[in-house]
């Protein structure tokens, strides 16, 4: 299922070829854009599919209530901005508009987390998960590569109902093999095997957790590293079963540790197996300006911060 050969990859390119693949075999597809469609790259299916695609302008609010009423006209729409602008900009037309009709959009948001990097605090969605995991009838994924937001678009062109599909600005390396990796939509995924604790992550940071998992087994720390795209609805049963097990359990996430994939472990260790988990992320507070990798750095999220973390969760000297 793992990679041979790690190419990093543009999430968002990834993204925008997918469209236009979808988009020469289902003409129902519809894809809007708020005026960052070259940032999105959906700026690909506008280039030949130039009648099916809507720039609605810096007016995400309006963008989503034309998705809701292209849906209504049986369109399959896929809509894009910053995540930041998709979520917190637009809850009102997501929540009473398109997810309380059950209403076939696809909310695919870029720039998500804090490696939006220069950008700032005011770009950096740290709780957009949080806000879309709380409405109900939404699904949210978090594809952690380029074989998987092919895949995850993919999925969603063809299932029905309102999502959120959060994509990074950074390029990924790639972790599945495009050949042997198949999505699944109703389970997490064990990628490492272990007995000592439970390593929880999705997105971009899932490559750092592999990173330090190596250095943890180098010096006899053995880890079950799970893999969760979707974080809503919440498949437990792997994580159930390995955090009886490991009776310790870490979440990394690139996003705020309320509300988040560290909140939906925690909500279902609470109920089905009692263990102590410790959630990785930004604590309660805005992002800041700077490079991708030294916020990666500041917050705890690289590699080397991760291993430092959990040596000190597992009491290890």
């Amino acid at each position: 299922m793992l990679a041979k050969n790690e190419e990093i990859k543009s999430p968002r390119n990834t993204y925008g070829d997918t469209l236009v693949e979808l988009g020469r075999k289902n003409h129902d597809i519809v894809v809007l854009d708020a005026d960052l469609s070259c940032s999105t790259q959906t700026c690909r299916f506008a280039k030949e599919f130039p009648e099916r695609f809507f720039n609605c302008g810096i007016a995400e609010q309006d963008m989503m209530g034309t998705a809701a009423g292209l849906a209504y006209g049986g369109k399959t729409v896929f809509a894009s901005t910053f995540a930041m602008f998709a979520t917190a900009r637009c809850l009102d037309q997501i929540r009473n508009t398109i997810c309380y009709s059950k209403l076939d959009v696809k909310i695919v948001a870029t720039h998500g987390g804090i490696t939006v990097g220069e950008d700032g605090a005011s770009h950096q969605a740290l709780e957009d998960i949080s806000y879309m995991r709380s409405i109900p009838d939404m699904k949210v994924i978090i594809p952690a590569d380029c074989t998987e937001v092919k895949q995850v678009i993919e999925y969603a062109a063809n299932t029905k109902g309102p999502m959120y599909i959060r994509i990074p600005r950074t390029n990924l390396k790639t972790i599945f093999d495009p050949e042997e990796y198949k999505f699944n939509p109703v389970s997490g995924i064990k990628i490492k095997d272990g007995k000592d604790l439970t390593i929880v992550s999705n997105g971009e940071t899932l490559a750092e957790v592999l990173n330090a998992e190596k250095r943890l087994r180098e010096i006899g720390i053995e880890a079950d590293v799970l893999h969760y795209p979707v974080v809503k609805p919440f498949a437990h049963a792997q994580l159930k079963e390995s955090a009886l097990k490991t009776k310790r359990v870490v979440v990394v996430e690139n996003h705020s540790v309320i509300g988040g994939l560290g909140s939906a472990v925690c909500e279902m260790v609470c109920r089905y197996c009692p263990s102590k988990v410790y959630r990785i992320g930004t604590k309660d507070t805005f992002g800041q300006s700077g490079e991708q990798r030294q916020l990666m750095e500041f917050y705890g999220l690289t590699d080397n911060k991760l291993y430092e973390k959990i040596l000190k969760f597992m009491d290890v000297k």
